[in-house]
């Protein structure tokens, strides 16, 4: 047993010089220090050993182990100075090179879009609320009067999160106007930007996800009046007083009177092209009259209070304002396309 002892030291000691890394460094410990290494098994069999071999063979053991562990210890410190050496001649700096140019940050054609949108609003009077981006059917269907047979509640329709239908990605910023009616009386005046979802197929003017504006008003007198006036301040303030709008019948469950409100392509001046679908007029947003049922769930009186609601596509606003032609350059991330934006 000695000698083999002795030959383990002499073997471990010769292996330690061969090691290349710490990971051969790690698997060596183990083969010889581990619990089912060779020196462990050693001394396993120290119990077949006579009373005076005993101590002899153990003070040996302990040696070999502590010669292993030391030159185990000494071999690590060498590959891990070697290890340094080669990384910092790998990440030297250069302090003489010249520095890289860094280019000034521009702001999303998207978040300009918005800002100016914000801007006019605070100027006329609006403040801004805002809502959770995963909300409850509650608010976002059943507290705006839509019915449950309505196409957007369908699942082809929308983002739902549970499988009872109670919570999804809201498809409108809508909701924000009725939880902000809970907590507040008129008159009220807001604004909530925000990104909403939808099971839209990807092309030139539709997106799974995209942004809109929600409007509200709420106080004595309000008529549909006051709502195209204010659409028409804004569209005249980002587009141009020269601009042209359309107002057209429509329905949503949550208005009435209700109505979309078009903004005549600049792609195409009208004429038709494949960004308005020949139409020569791009939609913007739908809007109307605040339905009573709407006002009355939140605890405010429709035959003392009126008002009008929006929902602006942001997307598309952009789109107007820069004469972009496909909605998908606004969400790619090209370089190319962004840095043309100050």
């Amino acid at each position: 047993m000695k000698d083999t002892l002795e030959a383990l030291r002499q073997s471990a000691l010769g292996e330690l010089t061969e090691t290349r890394d710490t990971r051969e460094l790690e698997g060596l410990r183990v083969d010889y220090l581990g619990k089912k290494g060779k020196i462990t098994t050693i001394l396993k069999q120290m119990g077949s050993l006579g009373a005076e071999e005993r101590p002899v063979i153990g003070a040996l053991a302990n040696s070999v182990r502590a010669d292993i562990e030391n030159a185990l210890e000494a071999r690590r410190s060498e590959l891990e100075a070697a290890a340094l050496t080669q990384r910092l001649l790998h990440e030297k700096l250069d302090v003489t090179a010249p520095g890289k140019k860094i280019e000034p940050g521009r702001r999303h054609p998207m978040s300009i879009v918005l800002d100016e949108a914000r801007d006019i609003f605070i100027s006329m009077g609006f403040t801004i609320a805002e809502g959770p981006e995963v909300e409850l059917s509650l608010y976002d269907f059943d507290k705006l009067n839509i019915p449950p047979n309505h196409i957007v509640r369908e699942w082809s329709d929308t983002f739902y999160i549970t499988q009872d239908e109670a919570v999804h990605l809201r498809c409108q910023t809508s909701p924000v106007q009725v939880r902000y009616m809970e907590t507040h009386r008129p008159p009220i005046r807001i604004i909530s930007p925000g990104r909403v979802y939808r099971r839209d197929e990807v092309d030139a003017s539709h997106s799974p996800m995209f942004h809109q504006i929600e409007g509200l008003v709420v106080d004595r007198g309000i008529t549909l009046g006051d709502l195209k006036g204010t659409l028409n301040a804004l569209v005249g303030r980002i587009y141009g007083a020269d601009t042209k709008t359309r107002f057209r019948p429509h329905h949503f469950p949550f208005t009435e009177p209700s109505c979309e409100v078009d903004v005549q392509c600049v792609s195409c001046g009208g004429a038709g092209c494949r960004v308005c679908k020949g139409e020569g007029w791009l939609e913007l947003l739908g809007a109307g009259m605040v339905h009573p049922k709407v006002l009355a769930g939140v605890g405010i009186d429709p035959d003392v209070y009126s008002g009008f609601a929006f929902g602006i596509g942001a997307d598309r606003m952009t789109m107007l304002r820069y004469d972009i032609d496909d909605l998908r350059l606004l969400f790619e991330n090209d370089l190319r396309f962004l840095r043309q934006f100050a």
